[in-house]
């Protein structure tokens, strides 16, 4: 009996080992898909596959949200003058900022929030949005983005959506280096030394 305990122990270890190992991989692989197309604030196309050779930080957000991302937004602007002063932030690293509701957050709602937040409209912090025009399609693009991540969300049907909460580093081809959390455990200090590990 003593031996059926220990290989159970053993299966079960292996496989939360193989797990844990699933999600590195796949974390690890993750790359924005590069016929994804949206539209920045100021109503142009923005092609991933065209995009600057440059780290970029990714929040994924919407500007009805009450409370997590724009804390986030606010941090990740304090961050920004940190890579300023270090000389490095839109030289060799820009953030990126995607709606998770493109219906409400047309390019001028995008541009009220980037006022709202003192966010410089110098296309080095990218607000990305869907084509009204074009709107299902893009909000398909735009899950397809968030997925490529596992950032999940969903509207319950109240306009306040349900979200994961992490922003995502990558490097200049697009492909994941690593999560932070969103709020009020977004720690700039923590991203800030592994952006300066990766440009340096």
């Amino acid at each position: 009996m003593k031996k059926i305990y220990i290989l159970c122990g053993v299966i079960v270890a292996l496989a939360i080992t193989a797990g844990i190992s699933f999600f590195l991989i796949r974390d690890s692989m993750a790359k924005i898909p590069e016929n994804i197309d949206l539209i920045t604030t100021n109503n142009e196309v923005y092609k991933f596959s065209e995009s600057e050779k440059k780290l970029k930080l990714v929040e994924f957000m919407y500007t009805n949200c009450p409370d997590i991302c724009p804390t986030t937004t606010l941090k990740m602007n304090m961050l920004k003058k940190d890579l300023q002063d270090a000389g490095v932030f839109g030289e060799k690293v820009q953030f990126m900022t995607i709606t998770i509701d493109p219906y409400k957050d047309t390019p001028e709602v995008l541009q009220q929030y980037m006022y709202n937040f003192d966010v410089e409209d110098d296309g080095n912090w990218i607000f990305l949005t869907g084509d009204q025009n074009n709107i299902k399609e893009d909000l398909k693009e735009i899950e397809e983005l968030a997925n490529t991540f596992q950032f999940q969300y969903r509207d319950p049907g109240d306009g306040f959506f349900i979200h994961s909460t992490f922003v995502y580093l990558l490097d200049e081809n697009n492909r994941y280096i690593k999560k932070y959390p969103m709020g009020e455990e977004f720690n700039r200090e923590d991203i800030f030394k592994k952006i300066m590990q990766k440009v340096n």
